[in-house]
């Protein structure tokens, strides 16, 4: 069973609109959400947890109708969003007392031992704690009601490397059962990278691109050429480029480049830059 199902997508604001977007979710993957900002990520993610009401199109969850039966799932939902939201005068520990009268299948052992792996101490309130510290308890808060679906909106946004990196080995733990997925938003492109199964670049509310990690990375390569020679290449095939003066480099389906040209591995990040500024 797939996570998540969108299809056909819309909602239309005053100077902006999400634009018949088709997005899946498999059981058991992590989908990561890349995009600018302002690209429409965060309203995606609002949209399937019904928190707005989409204009048209069709959203399941974990199975479910996301606007008539989403109540039904919402045990098995852990959400994230960029700021903590929990009440600041609270510490850890209450914070645990207060969410296992919240859930039915609230682990109490779960959540005190995450919160002693990741350094989170159980009697300072929730207010003195860093932004790091504040995002670290939100997801362990998600994972300790034993959820099936984890869903992140900028999650690791504004935070240093290190703590970065602590976030995504708590999700590489939560991956780690097959009947765990995932659907992180980020403009942080290199985080995505590293714990994704497939990439879903969004641009201006349309979603641009959707495809495994694995699968765009063996596709596409990254050519340095002169424009004479980029012009050769079969304008379909070219996914972005950059012209100077001293010649021109582009993201291009390896299969077009000439023989005789080399091409070079290319990584998720350079591959968005390189199409929004293309579609730019």
């Amino acid at each position: 069973m797939n996570a998540i199902e969108i299809k056909g997508l819309c909602k239309s604001f005053k100077d902006f609109q999400i634009d018949h977007v088709d997005l899946t979710l498999p059981g058991g993957c992590v989908v990561g959400l890349v995009g600018e900002n302002g690209a429409g990520k965060s309203t995606t993610i609002k949209l399937i947890l019904n928190m707005l009401f989409k204009d048209s199109g069709s959203i399941t969850v974990l199975g479910k109708d996301n606007a008539k039966e989403l109540d039904s799932v919402k045990e098995e939902i852990g959400v994230v969003f960029d700021e903590s939201y929990f009440p600041p005068s609270l510490n850890p520990g209450q914070l645990g007392n207060v969410l296992k009268h919240l859930y039915k299948t609230w682990d109490d052992k779960q959540y005190r031992d995450y919160l002693a792996k990741f350094g989170l101490p159980l009697k300072k309130t929730i207010g003195k704690l860093s932004r790091g510290m504040k995002m670290k308890l939100s997801i362990i808060a998600a994972m300790s009601h034993h959820p099936k679906l984890l869903l992140l909106d900028e999650a690791t946004s504004g935070l240093d490397p290190v703590v970065r990196d602590d976030i995504l080995d708590m999700l590489n733990d939560f991956t780690r059962d097959e009947e765990h997925s995932v659907l992180i938003s980020s403009h942080i492109v290199s985080d995505l990278e590293k714990i994704c199964d497939y990439i879903a670049f969004m641009h201006k509310g349309k979603l641009v691109l959707f495809e495994e990690k694995d699968r765009l990375i063996e596709q596409y390569g990254v050519v340095h050429c002169t424009k004479e020679e980029l012009d050769q290449i079969d304008a379909q095939a070219v996914i972005g480029r950059k012209i100077g003066s001293y010649g021109a480099e582009a993201i291009v389906l390896k299969t077009a480049v000439p023989k005789g040209m080399l091409s070079y591995p290319i990584d998720i990040e350079k591959l968005f830059i390189f199409m929004i500024k293309e579609r730019e």
